[in-house]
C-alpha cells in the first residue's frame, strides 16, 4: 500500500503503456453495450448479496438450531447450505467471470485504469474470495462429518470472507461515482474511503441480510411440514423486515453524500436516476408488503408466492444499480475518465485520448482502432459512422437501446440541427453527456451520419405552436420552470425577444448555434412569454 502512495501515478502509468494513455478497439453489441453489462452485473449483484447476507443466515440458524434442539430446522438447514452452494459459487462465479468478460470487452480503459489503480485492492479481495469459496464447500460437506464447533468455526470463516470482499469491492464501486480527492492526489486511500463508502457499504449490508431472509423463503416454501415451514418463514422475517426497515435511513445518507451537481443532473430534462430511484421505492415496498403478508399464513406460503417476492426484490436492487449508474454520467470514473473511455484532462507526461486532444487533432487522426482517418464530401456518413463508434456506442446504439434514431426522428432535427446540438453535447440534459470529442469537420460528419439514419420524411409535419417548437429545439437543456435561464433572461416583449432568439449563441455563449426559422421564433417567443405569465400567476396564487 505505501508504494500507491509514494509514487501515486506509477501504478497509472503502467496501465497505458508507459507514458501513452490507451485507447482500445469497440465491440459492438447490437443492442447496447450497456443493456448487456446492466443484465450481467444486476444478476451477479443480486446473487453476490445473498453471497454475504446468507453467510450469517447459515452459521446463526446452525446455532440457533442446535440450541433449541430442533432436528427439522437442522435438516432443512443442510437441503439449503446445499442450495446456498449452487447459487453462490457456481452461478455466483458464472456471473462473476461474466462480469469481467463484458466490461474488458465494452470498456477495456475503465477496466484497466481500475484494475491497476486498485491492483492491491483486488489482490486483497481475490484472497478472500479463495477463502470464501474453500470455506462454503468445506461447510456445505462438513454437515455430517465434523463436530458443530468446527463446522460453525467453518461457517463464521466463510461470513468474514465474503464481508471482506464486499468492504473492498464497494470501495472500488464506490470511487467510480464519487471519486473524491483522488483525482487531484491519486491517494489510495483518498479514492477507496470515498464520500459515499460508508453510507453504501451500510446500504449494501442491509440489502445483503434482507435477501438472506428472501432467498430461505424459497427453499421453505417447498416443505411439506407446515409447522416447520412456518417456524423458517418467521425466523426469515427477522432478517428480511429490520434490514427492509433501516434501508430508507442509510439510503437517505447515501443520496446526502452524493455531490448537488450529479443529483441536479438525475433530476433534469432526462431524469433517468429519479425515475429509477421511483422504481427502486416502488419494488422496496412490494417487497416488504409481501414479505410481512407471508407472516399471515407462514405454514401455507407457496413456492410462487416466494418467487414473486423474489422478483420483487430483484427489480429493487436492479432499479437501484440503475441509478447508481445513470447519475454517474457522464462519467465511468467521476472527473477523470468519460464514458466513452476519453480522459477529462491530460495528465503530466501524458500524451494521447485525453479530451483536449482529440478536439484538437481530432478522433479520427487520435483513436487507434479505426478504418477511416479522412474526411471528404464522398464519405460524411461512412467516416461518421466510425465516430459514432468512438464517441457515442459506449451508452448509445443507433436504433435500440438508447437508440438514437428514435430520439432524433422525435424531435425532427435535420443534419443543421444535429450537427449544432452535438456541439452543446455537455449541455443537453443537464450534463449527462461528454463535450463532443472531435473537430468541428467530424461533428458535421457525425451529424450526416444521424441524419442518414433518421431523416426527415416527406411531408412531416411543422411545429404547430411555441410548445411543439420548445420540446423539438430546447428541451434537451431546459425546463419549463420559472427558475431555467431561458425564462428568465429572455427579453420581456414576444417582438424583441423573437428577434434576439436570430442568435442563440449570442444570447448565450454556451448555447448550440441553432437555427431557427422566423415562424419558430415568433411562436417560442409568444410560448415562452405565455409560460411565464402562467408561472407568475401560480406563484403567486400559491403565495396567498
Amino acid at each position: 500500500m505505501r508504494s500507491a502512495r509514494a509514487s501515486p501515478r506509477s501504478a497509472i502509468t503502467a496501465s497505458r503503456g508507459r507514458g501513452i494513455r490507451m485507447n482500445y478497439p469497440v465491440w459492438d453489441v447490437a443492442f447496447g453495450a450497456g443493456l448487456l453489462i446492466a443484465i450481467v452485473a444486476i444478476v451477479h449483484v443480486f446473487i453476490s448479496h445473498f453471497a454475504v447476507g446468507g453467510g450469517l443466515f447459515l452459521v446463526v440458524t446452525e446455532i440457533k438450531a442446535r440450541r433449541s434442539q430442533d432436528a427439522a430446522l437442522l435438516d432443512w438447514l443442510k437441503q439449503h447450505t446445499r442450495f446456498f452452494v449452487l447459487v453462490t459459487v457456481v452461478l455466483g462465479v458464472v456471473t462473476g467471470v461474466g462480469i469481467w468478460f463484458t466490461i474488458g470487452l465494452i470498456a477495456p480503459t475503465a477496466t484497466s485504469d481500475l484494475i491497476h489503480i486498485y491492483v492491491w485492492g483486488w489482490a486483497i479481495e481475490w484472497v478472500f474470495f479463495f477463502i470464501e469459496i474453500t470455506a462454503a464447500l468445506f461447510y456445505m460437506y462438513g454437515w455430517d462429518k465434523l463436530e458443530a464447533r468446527v463446522h460453525q468455526w467453518y461457517g463464521w470463516v466463510y461470513f468474514g470472507a465474503a464481508y471482506m470482499s464486499l468492504v473492498v469491492i464497494n470501495g472500488i464501486i464506490t470511487f467510480m461515482l464519487t471519486s473524491g480527492s483522488w483525482v487531484k492526489n491519486h491517494r489510495f486511500w483518498m479514492g477507496f474511503f470515498n464520500p459515499t463508502y460508508f453510507p453504501s457499504l451500510l446500504l449494501r449490508s442491509a440489502i445483503a441480510f434482507a435477501l438472506a431472509g428472501l432467498y430461505a423463503l424459497i427453499t421453505a416454501s417447498v416443505q411439506k411440514d407446515a409447522a416447520l415451514k412456518a417456524r423458517i418463514v418467521r425466523w426469515s422475517a427477522l432478517w428480511i423486515v429490520p434490514s427492509m426497515a433501516v434501508m430508507p435511513l442509510f439510503g437517505w445518507w447515501y443520496i446526502r453524500r452524493v455531490p448537488a451537481a450529479v443529483w441536479a443532473s438525475a433530476r433534469g430534462p432526462m431524469p433517468t436516476g429519479t425515475e429509477f430511484a421511483g422504481l427502486t421505492v416502488v419494488f422496496l415496498a412490494v417487497t416488504f408488503a409481501l414479505a410481512l403478508l407471508s407472516l399471515a399464513r407462514p405454514g401455507r406460503i407457496p413456492l410462487a408466492f416466494s418467487v414473486v417476492v423474489l422478483l420483487a426484490a430483484l427489480g429493487a436492487m436492479g432499479s437501484f444499480e440503475f441509478v447508481r449508474e445513470s447519475i454517474r454520467d457522464p462519467y465511468v470514473i467521476e472527473n477523470y475518465l468519460y464514458a466513452n473511455s476519453i480522459y477529462v484532462n491530460p495528465a503530466p507526461g501524458d500524451g494521447g485520448f485525453d479530451m483536449s486532444a482529440v478536439q484538437n487533432a481530432g478522433i479520427l487522426q487520435t483513436a487507434r482502432w479505426i478504418d477511416v482517418r479522412t474526411l471528404n464530401q464522398d464519405n460524411q456518413a461512412v467516416a461518421g459512422r466510425e465516430i459514432f463508434r468512438v464517441d457515442c456506442e459506449s451508452c448509445h446504439t443507433a436504433n435500440a437501446y438508447r437508440g438514437l434514431k428514435h430520439y432524433i426522428e422525435l424531435r425532427q432535427w435535420d443534419e443543421n440541427d444535429i450537427q449544432a446540438m452535438l456541439g452543446g453535447l455537455d449541455l443537453m440534459h443537464n450534463g449527462v453527456m461528454p463535450p463532443f470529442a472531435g473537430t468541428d469537420a467530424e461533428r458535421g460528419a457525425l451529424a450526416a451520419y444521424l441524419y442518414s439514419i433518421a431523416p426527415i420524411a416527406p411531408g412531416a409535419s411543422l411545429p404547430a405552436d411555441g410548445k411543439t417548437v420548445f420540446e423539438r429545439k430546447c428541451s434537451m437543456c431546459h425546463e419549463d420552470k420559472p427558475s431555467d435561464p431561458l425564462f428568465e433572461n429572455l427579453p420581456k416583449d414576444p417582438q424583441t425577444m423573437a428577434a434576439a432568439l436570430q442568435s442563440l449563441s449570442s444570447l448565450f455563449p454556451l448555447m448550440p448555434d441553432l437555427q431557427l426559422n422566423d415562424r419558430e421564433r415568433t411562436m417560442l417567443a409568444q410560448w415562452v412569454n405565455t409560460q411565464r405569465g402562467a408561472q407568475t400567476s401560480a406563484a403567486l396564487e400559491g403565495g396567498n
